[in-house]
């Protein structure tokens, strides 16, 4: 690798250390090519992907970054995995370390917060930007259905009058 493809891999990771809304890092020595696949398809899924780079290059890219103090955690066979939305990478990242032993997670960032394997963990188990929007939704839309139903409920009242009205005529 020539120092210009360096420094291109540096500005890559760069930007994925800026904009990414979280950052894991795992060691993953003993993963064969398959388990790597497997990941990576995981992770695409959730909207994350998977990035393996030289540490000492990924600390350069590191430098200035919100989450810098997560230097310390390249050390060794590292892979970095990472998405947009705060919680798919940890997601994914935790429920494949549950099945595979050889994928270690060490810990990540948030933005400018470092977290250990059990902050991860935490990030994990909070819901997802689009369970949380739909959770949004429901509580605008309840009170509208509940008015929606408070208007016409007088209107099914007075038509359950009239029709016990016209009965009592009838007979």
């Amino acid at each position: 690798m020539d120092r210009a493809q360096k420094e291109k891999v540096v500005e890559e990771l760069g930007q994925i250390f800026a904009s990414s809304g979280v950052v894991v890092v795992a060691h993953y020595e003993g993963m064969t090519v398959a388990q790597m696949q497997d990941l990576r398809s995981r992770m695409r899924e959730a909207g994350g992907s998977v990035r393996v780079a030289k540490n000492t290059l990924a600390k350069i890219a590191l430098e200035g970054k919100p989450c810098e103090s997560m230097g310390k955690l390249l050390t060794g066979m590292t892979v970095l995995a990472f998405s947009e939305d705060p919680v798919a990478a940890a997601k994914v990242s935790v429920d494949y370390a549950k099945a595979n032993d050889k994928f270690a997670i060490l810990g990540g960032a948030m933005g400018t917060e470092a977290l250990d394997p059990a902050g991860v963990k935490t990030v994990a188990a909070m819901p997802s930007r689009e369970e949380l929007i739909a959770q949004i939704a429901s509580c605008i839309g309840a009170p509208a259905s509940n008015i929606a139903g408070a208007i016409g409920a007088p209107a099914s009242n007075i038509a359950g009058i009239l029709k016990t009205l016209e009965e009592r005529e009838a007979a």
